[in-house]
């Protein structure tokens, strides 16, 4: 039989330890799961465990030695850099050779100045931050002026933040829009990301409002490819933004884990075939960048509760990968990303138990194999191990 659907799941910034180079991007010792497992005293993800969760690394709490149900293993980053929009990129087929632009001392001059003359708002702020902490030192001068907030942080990124009463969403991302046609060529940030948010001083709270304005692809990718061939290729969460709608022929744009879940499980149970493709980003945005180890280690803990219910509803004819787009380890310093394989789980009833595939040397791989087993045109970076997984009994 063969396989018409694959499911891809990325669990926001889980790495799986330190790429050979991780010195070069000051993340030596980084190890998002290996560290959070110790910090928690071993982990307890008992049917992440059962797909071979353990059987990549050891990782406190989790069994090294049983019968893993599929293929496990983990990949290296090719590109350069260690955010959001390469790592998902290199998963569609596309290695990036040049890294975005970083403002470790807030954007220039000349950047803030043009944003200003094109929106008709004056920028608070400038500089990298957190965002839940630059809202609560601005939030006066904010309400005050009735001007965003800017900022930005270690990623490639041009935040803007505004109060939903002060500034509406429908506006704030028009002036993202000017944003991010200002930044391009040289400051061509990965992403322009809308942060609108409620409450009051002291209780402020973000919205799942948040839009990302990404830039877009410079070539095909995997989901052009899918679309070109006729394949559905439905985005979970913020996959739409990343790729700039490019090649996505359908999708549920939200932000919490279980509502992405939930949508994943509605698209599982559709007549479709190609391409699921979901992204859980709360690991990293609510939790890796704030350095939270028990939220971090709940919300995997919540994921693995439900994944039953992912593997229950998955077809004869489908497979199932979890895996990440970079690390965030949340006992490391900073509250940077941090440069990390990522772990590769597959399963499938036509896909092998049991099976070490190692470490492949780019993400882009995971792309090749899925065009490869849907039989459409491999023009992705990454080389397919389609030969190595699929069951061929």
């Amino acid at each position: 039989m063969s396989i018409n659907r694959a499911v891809i799941i990325v669990l926001d910034s889980v790495g799986i330890g330190e790429l050979p180079d991780a010195k070069e991007y000051g993340d030596q010792g980084a190890d998002t799961l290996g560290n959070l497992a110790e910090a928690v005293g071993g982990l307890n993800l008992p049917h992440l465990e059962e797909m071979g969760l353990g059987r990549i690394k050891p990782l406190a709490g989790l069994n090294s030695d049983l019968k893993a149900q599929g293929i496990y293993g983990k990949m290296a980053e090719a590109s350069v850099g260690k955010d959001t929009t390469t790592g998902h990129w290199e998963l569609a087929g596309l290695i990036s050779r040049r890294p975005f632009p970083t403002y470790p001392e807030g954007f220039p001059e000349e950047i803030i100045t043009e944003f200003e003359k094109q929106t008709g708002y004056q920028a608070l702020g400038n500089k990298p931050a957190s965002g839940t902490v630059i809202i609560e030192e601005l939030i006066e001068e904010h309400l005050k002026t009735g001007n965003p907030i800017v900022y930005t942080s270690a990623d490639s990124v041009f935040q803007v933040a505004a109060h939903e009463e002060i500034i509406s969403v429908k506006e704030l991302y028009k002036i993202c829009e000017i944003a991010r046609d200002i930044l391009t060529g040289e400051h061509g940030v990965a992403r322009v990301i809308a942060r609108p948010f409620i409450g009051e001083p002291g209780s402020l709270e973000r919205t799942e409002r948040r839009k990302d304005f990404s830039l877009s692809p410079p070539k095909r990718t995997l989901l052009n490819i899918l679309e070109e061939a006729g394949k559905d290729v439905l985005a979970v969460g913020k996959i739409n933004d990343i790729f700039t709608d490019s090649g996505i022929t359908d999708y549920v744009h939200v932000i919490d884990n279980m509502k992405c879940v939930d949508a994943t499980l509605d698209y599982l149970q559709q007549d479709n075939e190609g391409l699921i493709f979901t992204n859980l980003v709360e690991y990293d945005m609510v939790y890796g960048h704030r350095r939270d180890v028990e939220g971090y280690y709940q919300a995997l803990k919540d994921f693995d509760d439900r994944l039953p219910e992912i593997l229950a509803n998955l077809k004869a004819d489908d497979m199932l990968i979890i895996t990440a787009d970079h690390g965030c380890d949340p006992t490391f310093k900073g509250t940077d990303h941090t440069r990390e394989y990522v772990p590769l789980l597959i399963t499938g009833e036509n896909i092998r138990e049991d099976y070490e595939l190692g470490a492949r040397d780019t993400f882009a791989d995971l792309a090749a194999t899925i065009a490869d087993i849907l039989q459409v045109e491999d023009t992705v970076d990454g080389e397919s191990f389609k030969k190595e997984i699929i069951n061929l009994k």
